[in-house]
């Protein structure tokens, strides 16, 4: 059995997927059990990941929840669109799939860049989402606060430098190589054991893709326009659904003071810190997977819930 064969095992059913004239890529597997307390899940990558970057949460999510996955516009197996990349367009990305595939509410679960189109997901559409679970939730705008205005003018026009398309490609063709892959991995790992050649194939594979060199310079560019992503602290207190926040207290790209900061805008959040870097559901899935199954029995099966609302 090759190696690309058993991560195509562990994810369910690949399918296709044309959004807007672009093919995307999408994965789902149904329950074993006919539970229809059981809310369908949705997971959702971070930058530079694709759906196998689940391939340790989807096995384990399966019998109790029928599971989907997708790779991002731009990301993965889904079409490098010459386009600009943001928040917005994944969401709606999201959005239709949900609209087309699903239908009822689901359970997002998302990490880093997956965790804040979750976020904006909810809130946008909360007619979709019955609950959250966000994985190192970064917050894009603190960096354009931290700038004084007097001289975010500036600021601009030297990210404009360093990002045009010009350099990027450059830059791109270097960052590319598996060796760099597993260097930049190094450090959102805080274990250097789960950065095994399987990993390192599977964030490297989409790289050799058409259009990848453009993807990776758009992306880069949306990332520096302050319209990126919807503001944080401006949406997470309009929640009213169950929140789950799990965060590596070992995250060297988004350090854990910012996940206590988010507990005091939302009291629907549940904030469970783990020993791990910025990626722990691939980190270290046998501690991840058990509080995410035990979050979603408790807080989402409306059985449960009513049975602990009548002992109250």
């Amino acid at each position: 059995m090759t190696r690309t064969e058993h991560w195509h095992q562990r994810i369910g059913f690949q399918r296709d997927w044309v959004w807007r004239g672009w093919q995307t890529r999408y994965t789902f597997i149904r329950s074993d059990q006919a539970n229809l307390d059981s809310p369908p899940v949705i997971l959702l990558h971070g930058f530079g990941t694709s759906i196998e970057h689940w391939r340790q949460t989807i096995p384990v999510l399966q019998p109790h929840h029928t599971v989907y996955a997708l790779d991002l516009l731009g990301f993965g197996a889904s079409r490098k669109a010459e386009t600009n990349y943001n928040i917005e367009l994944w969401v709606e990305q999201l959005y239709e799939f949900w609209q087309i595939f699903i239908g009822q509410p689901v359970v997002l679960v998302g990490n880093s860049l997956g965790s804040l189109t979750a976020l904006a997901t909810a809130h946008f559409h909360p007619e979709m989402v019955t609950g959250l679970v966000l994985l190192s939730l970064p917050d894009l705008s603190l960096r354009q606060e931290a700038i004084p205005k007097r001289i975010q003018p500036v600021v601009r026009a030297l990210e404009n430098a360093f990002t045009s398309p010009l350099v990027l490609h450059s830059l791109f063709k270097l960052v590319r190589r598996p060796a760099i892959i597993r260097r930049w991995v190094g450090l959102a790992y805080a274990n250097s054991e789960a950065v095994t050649e399987e990993l390192v194939d599977i964030l490297s594979s989409p790289t050799l893709d058409e259009g990848s060199d453009f993807a990776f310079s758009a992306l880069f560019q949306g990332m520096m326009d302050p319209k990126f992503s919807p503001i944080i602290k401006d949406i997470l207190p309009t929640l009213s659904i169950p929140i789950l926040l799990i965060w590596g207290r070992c995250d060297k790209m988004i350090p854990i003071e910012l996940a206590h900061h988010f507990t005091c805008l939302n009291p629907q959040i549940d904030l469970v810190e783990v020993e791990a870097g910025h990626c722990p559901h691939d980190e270290c899935p046998e501690i991840l997977n058990p509080i995410l199954l035990s979050w979603l029995k408790n807080y989402l099966n409306p059985k449960l819930a009513t049975v602990a609302s009548s002992q109250k």
